[in-house]
């Protein structure tokens, strides 16, 4: 959840924590804060509310001097999203002074454990807890690390925490334990952070940090240890350059980090492509040697949460009916608790933009704990979940930066698409269908001509229906996957409630919600359940209510017949295809009613990026 920067080097850490600050705001904006090392002496400047607040206060000439600093962005766990719960929070003597993502569970015993011995806690969070846990510890260990080390392994949970201490002038200590924490590696100059994006403008070179390990970093140099022994690991680790860079993460002229990676799919479609098709005309055929090496399963658990749920359910048909194999859909939050059958000739396949999501690590590591082979499927190259799964496939969509995730789902489709056509060419080459792998080919450059005129008539609807009361989506076969991903992304930006349905589930109660002030949001493409989803529609038009209709025009360029307030018409395409068409028309329609209403977009109320915490 939260955002992280730490810097040792030569430049001016304060006004470059900051710069990071910005980059990390999408995985918390509840209040922020700044600690570095003057004079021998821990400054801690925090503001409640957005970055803007906190820079208001950095007006001192002391600033410029600290070369080694540690900043934060909240997401709030524990206490209210005050001053006083900001972060860094300092130790009892103020000698220390720490950032942390994550959640120490046991923190309420430690709290009362060190309230007894006289400390004084000013915040509300488990996080000051941690701070004043490491300063006890200091009195009795040898060192700075050996007291970090001590602490940690007291605390029970989930962290990632930046320790700055003026014992060690230029030194930062971080850890890491089921929250995500790297290393960045420059000329001169080191940098831990969240996520890649905060030092991204500095170097691409980063070390990635695994659970239970303690980086100590000095300028240039850095050692990695570990946490229970504190051993040297730093022969064992390895530098590795990210491909990514600053145009990728930056806004590029669009009004908002949403509308850019909307805009950005017919890419992304492309890049998911690259490399995964062979051969030529009738011979062509999905590569994925990836999974080479693992037998086809009996059946697939596909899990993940949010947006990359809805992905999974999306697949689910195709993975069905192309690669023949039965296929179960879970939330992970539920996966892990309701103690899954797994045999051990059945798969897990979870899903996670950020690799990170703390309830799907859990459930692969359930899975991987009963014996089940695990696939990932993520974004972020050396993430917890592409570490840990037996084989990993990456998305490629680059860095997406605003809370509500838009390419992601798109490149999750396009691998799903590929995994159903690739388990159904080992069962039998002639699955594979040729006009299907043409359209997928195609679908960028359609989709590039189609942006345009899709985003046109997203704000027109948008301004139409952004007063209506409430929304519900509604969808059939594949369709049913996009519905709750529309009303899940109105829901996240517009505040708008908004519920997504299978169309036939409207007579058995929702539709007594439906009347004058109520909007439905159908799909109804072009596919042979159509005729279901228009009885559907005439449904909600005989109670009144209000519907945008998103339909497809035939081959011979007429859209079909249908009774709606708004008619929206895609192209037309291949069925499997059409959902990728259908995808961003639900995304453009959201964001234009949020942007309508004046909402904050890119980094809507109580949400962040990265779900790291349960």
């Amino acid at each position: 959840m939260c955002g992280i920067i730490g810097y040792s080097g030569y430049r001016p850490a304060v006004p470059l924590l900051v710069e990071g600050l910005h980059r990390l705001e999408y995985r918390g904006y509840d209040s922020s804060g700044v600690a570095f090392d003057v004079l021998d002496r821990i400054n801690v400047i925090k503001a409640e509310g957005k970055l803007s607040n906190l820079e208001a206060k950095l007006d001192s000439e002391m600033t410029l001097l600290a070369t080694t600093g540690i900043g934060h962005t909240r997401w709030a766990t524990h206490g209210l999203p005050v001053e006083r719960n900001a972060h860094p929070h300092l130790s009892q003597d103020g000698a220390i002074a720490i950032v942390h993502n994550g959640i120490i569970e046991n923190f309420q015993q430690l709290k009362d454990e060190l309230t007894a011995k006289g400390h004084t806690f000013l915040s509300d969070t488990d996080t000051e807890v941690l701070a004043h846990l490491i300063g006890e510890e200091r009195l009795s260990a040898p060192t700075l690390l050996d007291a970090f080390a001590a602490a940690l392994r007291r605390a029970h949970g989930a962290y990632a925490v930046v320790l700055l201490s003026p014992e060690e002038h230029g030194v930062l200590y971080a850890a890491r334990m089921s929250a995500p924490l790297l290393l960045g590696v420059g000329a001169g100059e080191c940098f831990i952070g969240s996520d890649i994006p905060a030092f991204l403008p500095y170097t691409r070179d980063v070390v990635f940090l695994s659970d239970g390990e303690i980086v100590r970093v000095e300028n240039e140099s850095w050692e990695v240890f570990g946490l229970e022994s504190l051993e040297s690991r730093t022969s064992a680790k390895s530098v590795t350059r990210i491909a990514w860079d600053m145009h990728a993460a930056a806004k590029d002229g669009f009004k908002h980090f949403m509308l850019k990676e909307i805009m950005e799919q017919p890419r992304v479609i492309k890049d998911c492509l690259t490399g995964r098709l062979t051969g030529y005309g009738v011979d062509r055929r999905v590569s994925l040697p990836e999974l080479d090496g693992l037998p086809v399963p009996s059946r697939l658990h596909i899990v993940a949460c949010g947006t990359s749920y809805n992905a999974g359910l999306w697949g689910r048909q195709l993975i069905e009916r192309m690669g023949g194999i039965p296929v179960d859909v879970d939330i992970a939050s539920e996966f892990r608790y309701r103690d899954p059958i797994l045999r051990p000739d059945e798969m897990v396949l979870v899903i996670s933009q950020s690799g990170e999501t703390a309830d799907t690590l859990a459930a692969l590591q359930l899975a991987r704990g009963k014996g089940c082979r695990v696939i990932g499927l993520c974004n972020v190259v050396g993430s917890s979940i592409a570490r840990e799964s037996d084989v990993v496939l990456y998305t490629q969509a680059g860095p997406e930066i605003s809370v509500a995730s838009t390419k992601a789902m798109c490149s999750q489709m396009t691998l799903l698409a590929l995994i159903a056509l690739y388990f159904g060419q080992r069962r039998s080459p002639a699955v594979c269908d040729p006009s299907l792998l043409e359209a997928l080919e195609a679908l960028s450059g359609r989709l590039q001509e189609e942006l345009p005129l899709m985003n046109e008539r997203a704000k027109q609807l948008a301004e139409k229906f952004a007063r209506t009361r409430g929304f519900f989506y509604l969808g059939r076969g594949c369709c049913e996957a996009l519905a709750y991903e529309g009303a899940l992304k109105l829901k996240e930006i517009s505040y708008i409630h908004a519920e997504g349905y299978a169309a036939g589930e409207m007579k058995h109660g929702p539709i007594a919600l439906v009347d004058s002030d109520f909007s439905s949001f159908a799909l109804a493409l072009d596919d042979d359940l159509f005729p279901k989803v228009k009885s559907n529609i005439q449904e909600i038009l005989a109670r009144r209510g209000r519907v945008i209709a998103l339909v497809q025009r035939r081959g011979t360029g007429m859209a079909p017949r249908i009774e709606a307030e708004e008619v929206w018409e895609l192209p037309a395409s291949h069925p499997v295809a059409a959902g990728f068409l259908a995808l961003p028309a639900l995304q453009l329609f959201s964001y234009h009613v949020a942007d309508y209403l004046g909402n904050d977009v890119d980094q809507p109320r109580n949400l962040a990026k990265s779900v790291t915490v349960e």
